[in-house]
């Protein structure tokens, strides 16, 4: 059997190549007419959202894909962002640059997860790079750096090796370190993000100085305890109330990625059907997921899975987190400074109790009034308050860049 992962994530040496998106027109006009083509399931009566993605609503979304959405309009927002790609590990890592204000502003790399994207963070960056036209001090600015990660978006291409969370965390520390010059840099993110974080914290924390996160990457296996206090008996009510009725999707696109990839690629309502449910099921959205994001942020999201065919690809981490040694050894930890935000309507929300016993050195726990599993899109301004208070009390040493 042929071994679909990377045979390395180092970086090939040449200069990084500026990027600009531009979707072929002719993939605009497929989109189109398959929307127009599209055979509609029928509706279990009465249902709504509560057996998966709502007919109703989806028939709405797609109409409005077809004749209301303008991907170009978004297309050159996007360019708006410095873009490039690097190639490190045998493919092109896409990747935002973004320079900070200041004289000193300070490495932060941003990672999105499934069914995220680099797009994700469109409203974070200038809050982020520069923060004194928000009312903040241009001390505390970032530069920014937000990777497509590989296998998602414009960091695939047909046949490439896939990533893995470990691969993906190497290859990330590869683009800040090797490609990019940083010596030091910290780390946010959120879903698979805040996994890559973890693992970048307790592998690279040569590099990685500081972690923050808003999913802990612990294990759901926990011992019988006859006496867990409120938050843990909390915790595990959540916990089995997730594997019941939430982790179907990961099942399948953990064990069969390829067989599913084939009616995700082909249907622009499947496509779109898969991805949207998340959207409601996760967020902090009191059901309403228009008024919540907006229709053009859920298509620009969806669009970068569908003009890219990078939804199989996406699905890799899922199969190796089943099928290889998880991200932090059992026995071992993550060292490095962590900083955790705790969203209301995030999937999960393990007690701090069990999560120092991964996590062995938290500097800042913090719950937040609102938001759920996708922060940077939800609340924008609060997860960019969060991440200047707390890397602002952590250290880069040495702080800048190689020669």
């Amino acid at each position: 059997m042929t071994d679909p992962r990377p045979k390395h994530t180092n970086w090939d040496g040449a200069p990084v190549r500026p990027f600009a998106i531009d979707v072929p027109q002719a993939v605009l006009d497929d989109l189109k007419d398959r929307l127009a083509r599209t055979r509609w399931p029928d509706a279990i009566p009465g249902t709504k959202w509560a057996y998966g993605t709502d007919p109703a609503y989806l028939r709405g979304l797609c109409d409005y894909w077809r004749n209301g959405y303008d991907w170009r309009t978004h297309e050159a927002a996007l360019n708006r962002f410095p873009q490039y790609t690097a190639r490190i590990g045998d493919i092109d890592v896409h990747f935002i640059h973004a320079k900070g204000e200041g004289a000193n502003p300070r490495p932060l790399l941003l990672i999105h997860g499934w069914p995220g994207s680099f797009f994700e963070y469109h409203r974070l960056i200038e809050r982020l790079t520069h923060p004194s036209r928000f009312g903040g001090s241009a001390e505390d600015a970032f530069t920014v750096v937000v990777p497509s990660i590989p296998g998602y978006g414009f960091s695939f291409s047909p046949g490439q090796p896939r990533f893995g969370l470990v691969e993906i965390a190497a290859s990330l520390r590869t683009l800040m370190v090797d490609v990019l010059g940083y010596r030091g840099f910290f780390a946010h993110g959120h879903d698979w993000g805040s996994f890559v974080s973890t693992r970048l914290g307790y592998a690279h924390a040569d590099a990685v100085r500081a972690i923050h996160i808003t999913l802990l990457a612990i294990p759901r296996t926990m011992p019988s305890d006859p006496n867990p206090t409120p938050d843990e008996a909390r915790y595990r009510r959540q916990l089995a109330h997730w594997l019941a009725e939430e982790t179907g999707y990961s099942q399948i696109m953990g064990t069969k990625p390829q067989t599913l990839a084939f009616a995700l690629t082909d249907s622009p309502v499947g496509l779109a059907a898969w991805i949207v449910e998340k959207f409601h099921s996760w967020s902090d959205s009191d059901g309403d997921i228009d008024a919540h994001f907006t229709r053009d942020v859920l298509l620009t999201n969806i669009m970068l899975y569908w003009a890219t065919d990078a939804i199989g690809s996406s699905f890799w981490p899922y199969y190796a987190r089943l099928h290889e040694p998880w991200i932090v050894p059992e026995g071992g930890a993550v060292a490095v400074p962590t900083g955790y935000a705790e969203f209301p309507r995030e999937i999960l929300s393990p007690p701090q109790s069990f999560a120092q016993r991964v996590y062995t050195n938290i500097r800042r726990w913090t719950r937040m009034p609102s938001g759920g599993h996708f922060p940077a899109l939800e609340c924008p301004d609060a997860l960019a308050a969060e991440l200047l208070a707390f890397f602002r009390t952590q250290s880069l040493s040495p702080l800048g860049r190689v020669g």
